[in-house]
């Protein structure tokens, strides 16, 4: 084999790490990681082992990326018809479909497994159902009903559930808050995001705006309605004792800033306005799982 031919042959096979990589969607990965260690903090009252701790990031990280992946997969069609999808890995030809196929099965397997040997099996199985969720309901529904946001956004808040699963084996109504948490702090930016992207979401008639509103009225209204309550439910940790106070003021904090761009977004959707609330809630969730670090109360 000449150099020529062994250059040609590494960087095709560093091409196709890379788009296997791609296919897991790091981004989303790495929140689900986040959410997933805080809560396993948060339940533990800050008093953690660190193998415990480490089995259950690399169980769920596994398992995202693996469903992440089959997602992917499902939707390669769909993919090649959106502007903002056409690259990825499957539609752009740089990773076959079988490839994918058994790429994603693999890690949402091993994934699955791992958490159920390391970890316990409530982790385990939230885990899978929260890939069965994704890859079933949610991938299906959403060229079907606009309910799709709500369904979408249930996957999407579970983290919260295996990470307090994890440490505490069982669940509580602790867990149950955060997850309310994470499933209210999805909708404002999974809505604001179908605005800016409903031209090429018609594209491949998905339902992630209602159809019946052109001009933004009613995905508006749902904003403010979802921000209010993320408000309210967001304080209940501290209420529960397990923040403190520095948690709580910061939660209300946050949650105003996000109703009040909702708001004014609800008063005349236009793309910037939708973009302020998509940026603004990927400043949010970082802030608020950092409040829940600082200000979980410790119990000795």
């Amino acid at each position: 084999m000449t150099e020529e031919t062994k250059e040609k042959t590494l960087k095709k096979f560093l091409g196709k790490l890379g788009a296997l990589y791609e296919l897991t969607k790091p981004g989303i990965a790495v929140y689900v990681m986040a959410t997933t260690g805080v809560s396993y903090y948060t339940a533990a009252r800050g008093h953690i082992d660190i193998m415990p701790i480490i089995n259950t990031l690399v169980g769920v990280t596994l398992g995202t990326a693996g469903s992440l992946a089959l997602n992917q997969y499902v939707e390669r069609e769909l993919d090649a018809i959106m502007h903002r999808t056409q690259m990825r890995p499957l539609p752009s030809g740089r990773l076959r479909p079988g490839e994918a196929l058994v790429f994603g099965w693999g890690l949402l397997v091993t994934g699955i497994v791992y958490l159920g040997v390391t970890v316990g099996w409530l982790p385990s199985v939230l885990t899978g159902a929260s890939a069965a969720a994704y890859i079933l309901a949610y991938t299906n529904l959403k060229t079907h009903s606009y309910l799709a946001t709500l369904v979408g956004a249930v996957p999407g808040a579970c983290p919260a559930l295996i990470g307090w699963s994890a440490a505490t084996g069982t669940m509580e109504f602790g867990g149950v808050v955060l997850f309310c948490i994470a499933f209210l702090w999805q909708l404002p930016h999974v809505l604001a995001l179908a605005w800016i992207l409903r031209e090429d979401y018609a594209r491949v008639g998905f339902f992630l705006t209602p159809p019946t509103d052109p001009d933004g009225y009613r995905i508006g209204k749902h904003m403010v309605y979802h921000s209010f309550s993320l408000i309210i439910i967001s304080t209940l940790p501290t209420f529960l004792g397990m923040t403190g106070l520095i948690y709580l003021a910061g939660a209300i904090i946050l949650g105003l800033i996000t109703l009040a761009l909702s708001i004014t977004a609800a008063l005349g959707m236009s793309h910037g306005r939708a973009r302020k609330v998509f940026l603004w809630s990927l400043i949010y969730q970082p802030f608020l799982l950092a409040l829940l670090m600082i200000d979980t109360i410790r119990i000795s």
